[in-house]
């Protein structure tokens, strides 16, 4: 019985050694948090900067907008994204050292590889898209291309990420039907549902750590 039980613990171990290898697991769930937050301002400031109209006909809707409001849009969107990645990676480097994991494993590259792929595919389709005039369908696809690159990077990270590439998808397709509305929709899939799942993943993993 002895023997069984060691063997057994010993099966455990090994299993866990091989999910850290092929797996990142050291995600911060308040990184997330900060995302949302983050990206919410960033749809706040660009909806006040581009006096944004919302209507269902938007899908070739010529957005005029002064070279000043370009300037202000580009740098509120690039400030977003530089704190949202730069808040990432601390909070993620701090918990991985505090958990005792390498951040850059075989699961991180793996990671990064398969978030990537659809991410930069997608970024290219909406900008072939954007130069045809189609401006109103950028929003949904920043949604949906974002939930499948989600979806493709939850294999090597927390299952958690799963559920939230598909509600990104889900939001996406909506915002497809209603797309006059993109800005709304967009907010509430990098704002509110990062806000949610963030929160979410840190009380399920993290607070019995810290």
């Amino acid at each position: 019985m002895e023997k069984e039980t060691k063997y057994r613990n010993d099966l455990t171990e090994i299993r866990s050694m091989m999910e850290q290898s092929s797996r990142f697991i050291s995600l911060s769930g308040l990184s997330g948090v900060f995302a949302g937050v983050y990206a919410l301002i960033g749809a706040y400031l660009a909806y006040k900067i581009s006096n944004y109209e919302f209507s269902l006909n938007a899908y070739t809707r010529v957005i005029n907008l002064s070279q000043s409001m370009v300037n202000q849009l580009i740098l509120v969107f690039l400030v977003v994204l530089v704190l949202a990645i730069g808040t990432g990676i601390l909070m993620t480097t701090r918990k991985a050292k505090r958990d005792g994991h390498k951040i850059w494993s075989v699961g991180a590259k793996k990671l990064m590889t398969s978030l990537f792929i659809p991410l930069i595919t997608g970024g290219l389709v909406i900008l072939i898209f954007l130069n045809h005039g189609f401006i109103g369908i950028a929003a949904p696809l920043t949604l949906i291309f974002y939930g499948l690159a989600l979806i493709n990077a939850s294999k090597y990270t927390l299952t958690d990420i799963r559920y939230l590439g598909f509600s990104e998808i889900v939001l996406g397709l909506i915002a497809s039907y209603y797309i006059g509305y993109g800005l709304i929709f967009w907010a509430i899939g990098f704002g509110v549902l990062h806000i949610i799942y963030g929160t979410a993943m840190y009380f399920k993993n993290e607070t019995g750590n810290a």
